[in-house]
């Protein structure tokens, strides 16, 4: 690792000017990225949380006198159980009691205040523990380090007749031992090991990583003790109901102060920018009465022509249009399909859809002239505290961001920081020193989301006379996340993210097959809409795509769905082993109970390799799912359970984007509460399987990569159940979950 330097975080609190880069880069990919080194910094008592009075070892590891283990997490735990994973990492190495071992969060404040020590804080793109362990594994092995050496200088023997089991340390050759607990102030005075020098475990010999553990996170949920942002109360806080022009892109020209004055609660409304209005009173049911009760005038523009079926045009303009670009040209496409034996093409349809967090979206904040403080759910706690900084117009070393375990994430509460700014903005307005709660109701929250960006496709493809694979063309038309939230990003008005899953780099995403001649496309079709990551992000919509096609390829081929599958990943061995892995565990090509049916899908996203087999019977348009199996291959497995668990979370929400969307009427989304947003309930669910495979060489994601398999492995057992092809997300002609 590189010594830790900062330049740009440390201009932006001397010069304002420079906090917009900050916000931009957290937005663009999650927090900064830059090296650190978390063993530089002297040994100091942190008097936070979980740690106070504890002998620091370094940044990630503090120890108690009674062998409690704090471990520090600097990620955000929104349920996937990252917390716990990182935990397992730190404790792997520093070989302690996992019994002992308790967590507390850091906040970007405290990390910049020690030159951004803890590194990158975002959540997202499932990279919380791949892009973060080999800096928290070194930490615990240089905090074990310090530790035997404290209890060898103690002993005055050589460090290297001292071993460590569960934290009690030993000396076998005088039968002496103590505990971690007890040298623990000695270590934390020692010179750290230099880390560049560190001998990592083999992640086969894991002992506490890679193995099942009780979760860190879960306790206080259960009994109802764990305190969410939503749940925030300070002294002499207000509440803030908060309403946006229904049009994205609309204007809120007036509102009648005079009609709410004398409603309970004392309300007062007030313009938050040029498109949103608030009401804050002592409660926030007042506030949100009064909001209701607000007589607000506004200018919809535009915009409010728009409607589904005009943007569904506007996509279908990107499937013939000569403005697309070509990521992947591999031979000579349009020959090999016209002079294919056999040619086929479909049109499919994926829409938008929100995220629908339990938790709306919310935010305290307390300012004065020199502090600036915010609670808040987020993805990016450095994001966050970029935004307050920004917004509020104080230095960032005057503000600090009290991050809360989130009540749902998925990308949501990630690069846009649209609730830390309004809160902030309403902040500004209170007298110095009031808090503010804001907190979005849930009509807010769905009608004003950064929707997964709706996208059309089509594809074409080309067989020989033996029903080989020669030829596929993909074209994607849709809207782009980066045009919305980072135009940076698109290079000569090409944005390769949205054909994430079917790039030709290994690494990430990237496409299996490999037939002779291949080429992928996307034309960028943008809307008036609001766009951003939704678990999944792009891999959900072409996985759906191309495996949906591969399925009708497959059909037409005359061939069975996996064989033909199998045929063209033969240079991809990953793809494939995965693909096989989920085959044989669902027992493809045996007998099924009368009127199941079967459908295969792989695909590959955030490093991870995904594959699954869906069993499915359709009754009258009553689709019933009955089993799925999922097979992934992550590289190393560091908390099976906790991979288990994000693969059937991951069939739910699959599942959710088989019924649920985010329509447009009249400019506005249609879908502003549960009563009309179609969402899977508990009878829904299948029994799930899963096959974790790790092969021990590789870090890949886990919370998304799966969630890309389910939908067309469900729609290809629709599609062998019905003999027709499913090429229109939600669910409609008559087919309904049972």
């Amino acid at each position: 690792m590189n010594d830790m330097t900062n330049p740009d975080l440390q201009n932006s609190v001397q010069n304002p000017a420079r906090r917009d880069f900050v916000v931009k880069a957290a937005a663009a990919g999650g927090g900064l990225a830059l090296g650190f080194n978390f063993l530089a910094m002297p040994s100091v008592v942190l008097a936070q949380g979980a740690s106070a009075g504890a002998p620091e070892l370094n940044a990630w590891v503090a120890i108690k006198t009674d062998d409690t283990v704090v471990i520090r997490i600097a990620r955000s735990e929104m349920g996937q159980g990252t917390l716990t994973g990182l935990a397992q990492l730190v404790a792997e190495e520093l070989d302690c009691d996992w019994n002992k071992v308790t967590t507390e969060h850091i906040f970007p404040g405290q990390s910049l205040a020690r030159k951004r020590i803890w590194g990158d804080m975002s959540t997202g793109g499932s990279r919380g523990i791949r892009t973060s362990q080999d800096y928290v594994r070194r930490a615990g092995a240089a905090a074990r380090m310090m530790l035997l050496q404290a209890a060898a200088d103690d002993w005055k023997v050589p460090v290297g007749e001292v071993t460590v089991d569960r934290g009690t340390i030993t000396h076998s050759i005088s039968g002496r031992s103590t505990s971690y607990g007890k040298v623990a102030e000695a270590a934390a005075k020692l010179t750290p090991p230099d880390v560049k020098s560190i001998k990592l475990r083999d992640p086969r010999q894991w002992k506490i990583a890679g193995r099942p553990v009780k979760r860190l996170d879960t306790a206080d949920k259960l009994d109802g003790s764990k305190i969410y942002a939503v749940d925030v109360k300070l002294p002499g806080m207000l509440c803030a109901a908060i309403k946006d022009c229904p049009v994205f892109g609309g204007k809120a020209v007036s509102f009648d102060q005079a009609k709410i004055a004398n409603m309970p609660g004392k309300p007062v409304a007030y313009r938050v920018n040029e498109s949103t209005v608030a009401v804050v009173a002592d409660t926030w049911w007042r506030a949100k009465k009064a909001l209701d009760a607000l007589p607000i005038v506004w200018d919809e523009g535009p915009n409010a022509k728009a409607s589904q079926a005009t943007i569904l045009a506007h996509l279908t303009t990107g499937l013939t249009s000569n403005d697309a670009f070509a990521d992947i040209n591999d031979g000579d496409v349009n020959a090999a399909i016209s002079g294919a034996a056999k040619k086929l093409e479909a049109v499919y349809t994926a829409p938008f859809v929100a995220h629908a967090c339990m938790e709306p979206m919310n935010a305290t904040v307390r300012l004065t002239a020199v502090k600036a403080e915010c609670w808040v759910a987020t993805q990016n706690a450095e994001a966050s505290m970029a935004t307050l900084s920004q917004t509020s117009g104080l230095p960032l070393s005057a503000c600090e961001v009290y991050k809360l375990d989130l009540g749902g994430g998925f990308g949501r509460r990630g690069g846009n920081q649209d609730f830390v700014r309004q809160a902030t903005l309403i902040a500004k307005q209170l007298p110095p020193g009031t808090p503010v709660k804001m907190l979005w109701s849930r009509e807010e929250d769905l009608g004003h989301d950064f929707y997964r960006p709706i996208a059309q496709a089509k594809l074409s493809a080309g067989l020989d006379a033996q029903g080989n694979l020669v030829g596929l063309n993909i074209r994607v038309s849709g809207q782009s996340i980066n045009a919305f939230a980072n135009p940076a990003a698109i290079k000569d008005g090409k944005d390769v993210r949205q054909l994430q899953g079917m790039w030709k780099e290994p690494g990430d995403a990237q496409i299996g097959y490999t037939p002779p001649n291949l080429r992928t496309e996307y034309a960028m079709r943008n809307t008036h809409v609001p766009v951003g990551a939704w678990r999944g992000v792009n891999t959900n919509q072409n996985g759906y795509f191309l495996e949906c096609f591969m399925e009708e390829a497959a059909r037409a081929s005359g061939k069975d769905s996996l064989a033909f599958r199998q045929a063209v990943l033969q240079k991809n061995p990953k793809h494939l082993a995965v693909l096989n892995a989920a085959a044989q565990k669902a027992g493809w090509g045996s007998p099924l109970p009368a009127g199941r049916h079967r459908g295969i899908a792989q695909f590959m996203g955030y490093g991870s390799y995904s594959a699954a087999v869906a069993e499915v019977s359709v009754t009258g348009g009553n689709v019933k799912v009955h089993r799925m199996v999922l097979a992934t291959n992550c590289g190393h497995a560091v908390s099976i359970e906790q991979i288990a668990a994000q693969v059937q979370g991951g069939v739910a929400m699959g599942m959710s984007a088989l019924l649920s969307q985010s329509s447009v009427a009249n400019g506005r989304i249609v879908e502003t509460n549960f009563h009309t947003l179609v969402l899977p309930k508990m009878v829904h669910m299948p029994k799930v399987e899963t096959v974790i495979a790790p092969t021990f060489d590789f870090w890949g994601g886990v919370g998304e990569p799966t969630i890309c398999v389910v939908i067309p492995s469900i729609l290809n057992a629709i599609h062998a159940a019905t003999g027709k092809p499913v090429r229109s997300l939600p669910l409609t002609g008559g087919l309904r979950l049972v």
